[in-house]
């Protein structure tokens, strides 16, 4: 799908030929600007209560005489905040889906006002929801009709902020889009070897490297935790390390760690049949981190990323893992493993340890890891775990603004209790009482040297029931803090003015008023 920005008023949008047209209106009305025609139209349609008040109503009309598209669909907005944007953009698309558009154009403009900030949020939040109530997953599905919509006009008020918000909604679709593609993919469409070709095919892509270790690899350096997990498969488990340089060599990479078990049965602690052909989504971290370097080699910003996938599938065959034994991770630290279906957190800690060797100026772990953190938050928010204040700020800001939240949650030593084990340095559970912070701080134990933040996402990166599928989340989040932290950075880098040299006394007397210079 293609996106398209212009600057256009309502009455020059509405000339645009196309299969559908989408006005967002906010309860403050049209600007003067766009009064006319479409003016005295809105306004009968609204006295004959035909649009009704409220964040996501909408009216739909048929070849309207003061438009060239063939639907025209008037959606309100509310206050014309990015989340009743989305609301009403995702509805109106729903009032089109029947009729299959091929082009489409949405017009933002009344929302905000030219050149403000708000006006470029909501076109961002607009465009975000067209993409995602549009998109069709097709790749093992020949019969499915693809997404027809292939061509957006985004028609804005204009303004810097505006392109700057356009750029950002591209990037931002064509990441979501690509961990929603390898999220939803069953397991035997996406192994651990398929994964690793997705990211060297992001590899060719300007300023970005891709490196793949396998198991040989992965021995030597001695991730036992992460070689534990993926010796009941006969999917050969492969690390894959991405790099995305943006910024100048010396400066410290962001790094994202994304938990990438293509395929989750629990193990040796197996789990219950019923919906376990959802733990393909188990690789939703990994996704995740796929679309966020598919959105920067996009949108190319300064500064530098490494992306950490540990893929493997764990599976209960003879040479499976079995609770009570005992492995080596990478640090030395040694883990009881109490129960094989807590295997994300054995992968990750090895990548962690790994993660040390970058310098990082910021460690981002993504994992669908706890049943526990989908009975605290649901499907709503993604669980933040972190004991560095800046980052955690950051995190939960960017979350906002992309429409991609978090919340935090604790992380208290008395927590780690229960992680005590009598065989090795600690084991892998510690009990059902609150799992998802249980889990986090497994991970910290192996965090210590680094500015470390885990996005629990298990409640977010998909759906299940009748709209089952990969949401993308949280490439929103993840790419809107890289953008923030790439201003941060330019800000920083930026030399101060120099001070004003000071005026002379002769100066300075004679600025004086009522003094003469002999004063």
């Amino acid at each position: 799908m293609n996106f398209e920005l212009k600057t256009l008023t309502l009455s020059q949008a509405a000339q645009v030929a196309a299969d559908a047209f989408v006005v967002l209106l906010p309860d403050s009305g049209l600007s003067a600007a766009d009064a006319g025609p479409f003016q005295q139209w809105l306004d009968g349609a609204i006295a004959h209560k035909d649009l009704e008040d409220g964040a996501g109503k909408c009216l739909l009309a048929y070849q309207l005489p003061i438009s060239r598209a063939r639907r025209v669909v008037v959606a309100r907005v509310g206050d014309g905040k990015p989340a009743n944007v989305r609301k009403a953009t995702a509805a109106a698309l729903g009032l089109l889906k029947g009729n299959k558009p091929n082009t489409l154009t949405l017009y933002s403009g009344a929302v905000g006002g030219a050149g403000s900030a708000e006006n470029a949020a909501a076109t961002r939040a607009a465009m975000l929801a067209v993409a995602d109530s549009t998109y069709v997953f097709t790749t093992t599905k020949p019969g499915a009709t693809p997404r027809s919509l292939n061509k957006v006009l985004v028609a804005g008020a204009g303004g810097t902020g505006l392109k700057a918000a356009f750029d950002e909604a591209v990037g931002m679709v064509r990441g979501i889009e690509l961990a929603k593609e390898w999220a939803n993919r069953p397991a035997n469409h996406a192994t651990p070897t398929l994964l690793a070709k997705a990211a060297q095919q992001l590899g060719k892509r300007p300023r970005m490297s891709v490196e793949v270790l396998g198991p040989r690899e992965v021995a030597k350096l001695g991730m036992g935790a992460f070689m534990a997990v993926a010796q009941g498969s006969e999917e050969p488990l492969r690390f894959i390390v991405m790099k995305y340089q943006g910024g100048a060599k010396n400066v410290a990479p962001v790094v994202l760690v994304g938990k990438g078990i293509t395929f989750d049965t629990g193990g040796i602690s197996l789990k219950p049949a019923p919906e376990m052909d959802e733990m393909k989504f188990d690789m939703g971290g990994a996704a995740s981190v796929l679309g966020t370097f598919a959105a920067l080699a996009d949108l190319q910003p300064a500064i530098n990323v490494v992306g950490l996938i540990p893929a493997a599938e764990n599976m209960p065959d003879g040479r499976a893992v079995k609770p009570g034994d005992v492995v080596t991770s990478m640090s030395g630290q040694t883990i009881e493993i109490l129960n094989t279906d807590a295997e994300g957190r054995l992968i990750l800690c090895d990548t962690l340890t790994y993660a040390e060797r970058f310098k990082p100026r910021a460690v981002i772990d993504i994992a669908t890891l706890t049943g526990a953190c989908v009975i605290a938050l649901g499907s709503v928010r993604a669980g933040l775990f972190s004991d560095e204040e800046a980052l955690a700020q950051q995190l939960q800001a960017a979350g906002d603004v992309a429409l991609d939240p978090c919340w935090r949650m604790p992380l208290d030593d008395e927590y780690a209790e229960g992680l005590k084990s009598n065989f090795a340095d600690m084991g892998n559970v510690a009990g059902r009482q609150a799992g998802a912070v249980t889990a986090a701080k497994f991970l910290q134990k192996f965090a210590q040297k680094l500015p470390w933040a885990h996005l629990d996402i298990a409640g977010v990166a998909w759906k299940s029931g009748a709209a089952k599928g990969a949401t993308g989340r949280p490439v929103g989040l993840l790419t809107q803090y890289l953008l923030d932290e790439a201003r941060r950075l330019a800000q920083a880098s930026t030399p101060a003015k120099p001070a004003k040299a000071a005026k002379s006394a002769k100066t300075a007397s004679a600025a004086r008023p009522g003094k003469s210079r002999a004063a």
